[in-house]
């Protein structure tokens, strides 16, 4: 008999001498900690397996993990977008947790200090953070990127969250739930956010020595982690970094060349206002859309003026953005410090405190820019097109 007994959120499987112990937690419950805590010193088991990678675990670990950014860094490999979202995604469960109390995580924290505490060895089972993002960034389309950016920075309060209906999402029927509409509303995510992990974490917990294994996961892991019970998984596959999309490198070459193509063609006509309504219809929408985000982003009035003149020679430059351009003179005048790398956490969950934080500024601005300048290409080309 099992040292502890199947319920809603614990489930117990058996396979070659080993019995595993699958908790189900949400990572904002109160009661998810006594739970984690309570399981362990009725197993005793020999190893305990936490939902984390070792960069999650550093970041639970360490509050100021943030002073390490490199926002120039960061700028300049064109990871604006994908940071603002990672950011904003954490923040949202930060938020939750405020609400009811308990930090995001603890109750993975609390498996590892109760592990060490009954001399169980510890086990990091999950994809590395990074990894999972960037497939599931891959995934996701330039519009759907957009829409969860700004689904979580702005529809972040959707309500008092209740500690019933945390509980609630920890349950079968409640996940059921959950998991359907989540899969229907964001049909792109679910797969390497969820099912790819479902995977990667049982093949894990798998791996796991001695006969008594308990596992700690979100809940919404578990019915997925369970029909992969016993599978051969190939995580190496599972953990690769997604290549750049073909398409969209072929068609940074490509929206250069038509332009170049019809500039050329409006010089052989030998008509000379033919031709200066093309840079005009390339220009003016250019210079005006990446301006204008940019400084509804709240940029300052330079990276304005940037974003206004670079805008058109950079949507000409496959290797080169006009948000990298602006958000490296943002970063240059407004000099984030320390200090706000370290609250960005907090600031985030709110507008003022976005527009506050130098860093997340800057992160905005760039994006919006890069935003801006992208819209006024697209504008531009079909003006241009227009005038052959």
């Amino acid at each position: 008999m099992p040292a502890v007994e199947p319920s809603d959120t614990v489930s117990v499987l058996e396979r070659d001498g080993t019995t595993y112990y699958i908790v189900g937690t949400a990572h904002v419950s109160a009661d998810s900690v006594a739970e984690v805590e309570r399981i362990i010193d009725q197993v005793q088991p020999d190893t305990v397996c936490v939902e984390l990678c070792q960069a999650r675990y550093k970041a639970l670990t360490n509050d100021s993990s943030w002073r390490d950014l490199d926002i120039f860094k960061v700028i300049k490999e064109g990871k604006t977008l994908f940071l603002l979202a990672n950011i904003a995604l954490s923040a949202h469960q930060r938020r939750i947790g405020a609400q009811l109390g308990v930090k995001p995580g603890a109750e993975l924290l609390a498996a590892v200090r109760k592990a060490e505490a009954v001399g169980a060895k510890v086990e990091l089972v999950d994809r590395d953070i990074h990894a999972t993002l960037k497939r599931t960034w891959a995934n996701l389309g330039f519009g759907s990127k957009i829409k969860l950016l700004a689904g979580v920075l702005i529809g972040g309060d959707g309500g008092e969250i209740t500690e019933e209906a945390i509980e609630e999402l920890k349950t079968q029927a409640g996940l059921s739930e959950m998991l359907s509409e989540f899969a229907e509303a964001l049909p792109e995510v679910k797969t390497p956010l969820i099912d790819e992990r479902d995977q990667y974490l049982m093949s894990g917990i798998e791996e796991a020595s001695g006969p008594s294994v308990v596992a700690v996961v979100g809940a919404a892991h578990v019915p997925g982690m369970k029909e992969n019970f016993g599978k051969a998984i190939d995580r190496a596959k599972l953990a690769e970094l997604p290549p750049p999309s073909r398409f969209l490198r072929a068609l940074k070459w490509v929206i250069p060349a038509v332009i170049l193509a019809a500039f050329a063609v409006g010089l052989s006509r030998n008509e000379q206002q033919a031709f200066t309504d093309m840079l005009y219809a390339w220009i003016l929408p250019n210079s005006i859309m990446c301006a204008l985000l940019t400084a509804i982003a709240g940029g300052k009035p330079l990276s304005i003026l940037t974003g206004f003149f670079s805008s058109p020679i950079t949507s000409l430059n496959p290797l080169l953005g006009a948000g990298m351009v602006v958000g490296l003179v943002e970063a240059w005048l407004r000099k984030p410090t320390v200090a706000d790398c370290e609250s960005i956490n907090e600031d985030i969950a709110t507008f003022r405190g976005l527009y506050r934080n130098r860093v997340l500024r800057v992160l905005l601005v760039a994006v919006m820019a890069t935003i801006g300048s992208a819209l006024g290409a697209w504008v531009g080309l079909a003006g241009v097109l227009s005038q052959l």
